[in-house]
């Protein structure tokens, strides 16, 4: 029986630290679906569809792994629907674990089947958050290290549009 593990998340841009995730859980999952969701109390950089497309081309090196939309309603849910016996959860600081803790305690309440697994970020990806990655990059900063050369080139147009 195959192990199917959600990650889900908006991923507004998908970065080198949510690679570095993805390769470690298809590992561990003989499938990873990355759910992309919208975060509605921010203000996205990429609707669903680019970032779908670029996440698809970061992880298109791992054949296990697949993109999709959250397009609303509890995460638990769509976990379900897919069939899912796990949620991975990225893990950087103190104030993730306090937060994915209530989330982890959240889902199993809704259903004790599917775990939260976490996994702890890489030690050069502790810092990293797509929000620090936009507020670096839109201020002209060097954000090549960070994330995939495909989503570089994209934040670039982007920020390269606004100021127009």
């Amino acid at each position: 029986m195959s192990k199917v593990a959600l990650f889900p998340g908006s991923f507004d841009p998908f970065t080198n630290g949510h690679v570095d995730t993805v390769e470690r859980a298809a590992k561990v999952f003989d499938r990873v679906v990355i759910a992309v969701a919208t975060n509605t109390s921010k203000k996205s950089l990429f609707n669903t569809g680019e970032k779908i497309e670029l996440i698809q081309q970061a992880v298109a090196h791992i054949g296990n792994v697949e993109v999709m939309e959250h397009s609303g309603g509890l995460t638990i849910s769509l976990a379900q629907q897919i069939g899912a016996d796990a949620m991975i959860r990225g893990l950087r600081n103190i104030q993730d674990f306090e937060y994915e803790m209530n989330i982890a305690a959240m889902n199993k309440l809704q259903d004790a089947e599917i775990e939260t697994v976490i996994l702890m970020a890489s030690e050069k990806y502790r810092f990293l958050s797509s929000s620090l990655i936009k507020e670096v990059a839109s201020f002209g900063g060097d954000i090549s290290e960070l994330v995939p050369a495909n989503v570089n080139h994209a934040v670039k147009e982007k920020y390269n549009n606004t100021e127009a």
